[in-house]
């Protein structure tokens, strides 16, 4: 198992509290209450029921515990180790062994007991020997007080370690303390790590992540390490060791040429030669850091010398700064090509590239004459190739190279982009959607052409005269006209106010021969004035005098037919809400009652009446939680 989810570890009680909760567990769960009138089959039975349900609790959660901690034999060579720095190999094993032993102590005990209760005969002697079991269980679990206090420890501190995956792509840093290691994974990744001006500030492994190339990488940030034995190196130092010597990773070894850290140059590259074992087939970046302070340049040529052994043993050594970010980001894209380029190369020397290898076949065509076949590349391929070899043209400007330049001042614009005929036009603010509905679909392609055509037409009607007639001569007749006009809405209007008055006033209503009369002398009326009017059902005040009698009869059959509840009225071309799909009545009343049966078994559910209830019932009833406990079934607690 190469990862392990040390926060799901349950929690380890004290020896104490282990004992009262598997003992009110058995209170609360098995019959409590005996008489001495029981046959002696039945009063066995209840005892031994006590005992076998206390020891098997004690099982389950010892079990739990023995299962939920890290066997260090499963777990990843990395993980092992540190536990080992951290708690000690021993003790752990010890501490799980003791809880192991314990369980098995709890289970001889209840089996002996159950033994001896089959001979009990009397209640005094079941009793008793009830007592004595349950007395004994509690005996072995207060005896591992120590190891139960050891390993909630040990889960309270490994529930804190940084989820480390051995497998994935890693960056660690390491180096003498206070050489800006901490510092170095701020700059790179999200982590928080604290940084002090004093050594060992970094106590024990953090780890950040960061992003390259579409992939996640997770950087481990290990405590200093101090130039002694490996014998006397304390915890904080063995955890980056551990580190180091099991994790696939490129290693990033921090130097200070400045000196501020307390070390010489001396001592660290010493410290380098110490540890260099631990970096064996793994990518190796030596990082120079604090070249604000001080750079390679400026040493003298003895130290100088040190970092040409360096390159000549093929070794890379950058420089950078974390106070001016300078290098910072060349070191971490080094760091991880040469490691994406090491994790290739071992897999194409895997069995698995080679059998894939061994499943390809590539035709080669066999020549059919002797005439020679060329490839044939375009001319304009050639030109651009030639164009890039000559260096003619300049390498495009990506929006990253823009976005680092203008640093803050960036603001992404994608309408600079856009493929216009008319440059001026790509910052015009066109809706994608206006009043509901998507503008692409109305706009016709051809429409500039169109226009066009239109204004030309238009300029050539200018041109012909159309628009000079003289509107002088017309003038005295179109006054005529629009007086006639007047009079006869003026009369409309009429009719219309005594039509509404008659609606809304019950009058009696008049024979239909007089009905008639009225309409032919208003007929008689409206052509005398010039205005060529019809009455009756055809025509023009026949139709709107019935629309609108349809349309108010419509109107108050609506509002019958419609729940008073309703708070806004519906749009009348629309179908109702509950009708919608339904195909007859047959089917609305079927669709009904689903309704109001999914309705009623929803708040009987919860045991409501209706939507509105909002009642929380007694979520303890007393009767079952209170007195003496009978025997009987306990299925209903």
């Amino acid at each position: 198992m190469s990862h392990y989810n040390f926060k799901k570890i349950t929690v380890v009680p004290s020896s104490k509290d282990f004992i009262d909760i598997v003992l009110s567990k058995t209170q609360r769960k098995t019959p409590t209450v005996i008489h001495k009138q029981y046959a002696i089959g039945r009063i066995r039975t209840f005892y031994m029921r006590k005992i076998k349900y206390t020891q098997q609790n004690y099982h389950d959660k010892l079990t739990m515990i023995l299962t939920d901690f890290p066997k260090l034999q499963d777990i990843h060579p990395f993980y092992a180790d540190l536990m080992n720095v951290l708690y000690d190999r021993d003790h752990y094993k010890l501490a799980l062994g003791q809880i192991n032993t314990a369980r098995h102590l709890i289970d001889s005990v209840s089996k002996d007991y159950t033994r001896l209760m089959k001979y009990g005969d009397s209640l005094y002697r079941c009793k008793q020997l009830k007592r004595a079991a349950l007395g004994r269980m509690c005996t072995i679990m207060k005896r591992q007080a120590q190891s139960l206090a050891y390993l909630e420890q040990v889960r309270q501190h490994l529930s804190r370690l940084p989820s480390i995956d051995p497998n994935t792509r890693t960056l660690l840093i390491c180096g003498f303390p206070n050489v800006g290691k901490s510092s170095f994974i701020n700059k790179i990744t999200r982590a928080d790590v604290e940084v002090q001006p004093y050594a060992f500030t970094t106590k024990s492994l953090f780890v950040g992540h960061t992003d390259y190339k579409y992939l996640r990488w997770q950087v481990v940030d290990t405590p200093g390490i101090l130039d002694h034995s490996l014998e006397e190196r304390n915890t904080i130092e063995m955890q980056a060791i551990t580190a180091l010597a099991h994790l696939r990773a490129a290693i990033l070894y921090i130097m200070d040429v400045s000196e501020q850290c307390g070390k010489s140059l001396e001592e660290q590259i010493e410290l380098f030669h110490n540890i260099k074992p631990l970096f064996t087939n793994k990518p190796l970046i030596v990082c120079v850091n604090k070249i604000d302070v001080k750079r390679i340049d400026e040493l003298d040529d003895e130290r100088k010398k040190v970092f040409d052994e360096f390159k000549a043993d093929g070794i890379s050594v950058m420089e950078m700064s974390t106070v001016s970010e300078e290098g910072v980001m060349n070191v971490k894209t080094e760091a991880c090509d040469r490691l994406l380029a090491q994790r290739v190369e071992v897999k194409m020397k895997g069995k698995k590239v080679t059998s894939m290898l061994n499943r390809l076949h590539v035709a080669v065509p066999a020549k059919r004459d002797t005439k020679a076949r060329p490839p044939c590349i375009p001319e304009s391929v050639l030109k651009k190739r030639q164009a890039m070899d000559t260096g003619e043209k300049p390498k495009r400007k990506l929006e990253r190279d823009i976005m680092e330049e203008e640093d803050d001042d960036y603001i992404l614009d994608l309408q600079k982009h856009y493929d216009l005929k008319n440059d001026e036009e790509k910052y015009d603010v066109i809706p994608e959607i206006w009043e509901g509905h998507n503008i692409a679909d109305f706009v016709d392609p051809d429409i500039m052409e169109k226009l066009e055509a239109l204004e030309r037409e238009e300029e050539l009607r200018e041109k012909a005269g159309a628009y000079d007639s003289d509107m002088s001569d017309e003038d005295e007749e179109m006054k005529e006209i629009r007086k006639t006009a007047k009079q006869i809405r003026e009369v409309k209007g009429l009719i219309m106010i005594e039509s509404k008055g008659k609606r809304k006033v019950e009058k009696p209503h008049l024979p239909r021969t007089a009905i008639k009369l009225r309409e032919r002398q208003m007929e008689r009326k409206m052509r005398a004035m010039g205005a060529d009017v019809e009455f009756g059902e055809d025509s023009h005040l026949g139709r709107e005098r019935s629309k609108s009698a349809s349309r108010q009869a419509l109107k108050r059959k609506r509002s019958e037919s419609r729940d008073p509840s309703a708070s806004r009225q519906r749009s009348s071309s629309r179908t109702p809400r509950d009708k919608s799909g339904i195909r007859d009545k047959e089917m609305g009343a079927k669709v009904r009652k689903i309704a109001k049966k999914a309705q009623q078994k929803n708040f009987n559910r919860f045991g409501k009446i209706g939507e509105s209830d909002r009642h929380i019932s007694e979520k303890k009833p007393k009767h079952l939680f209170a007195g003496k406990r009978k025997m009987g079934k306990t299925d209903r607690r």
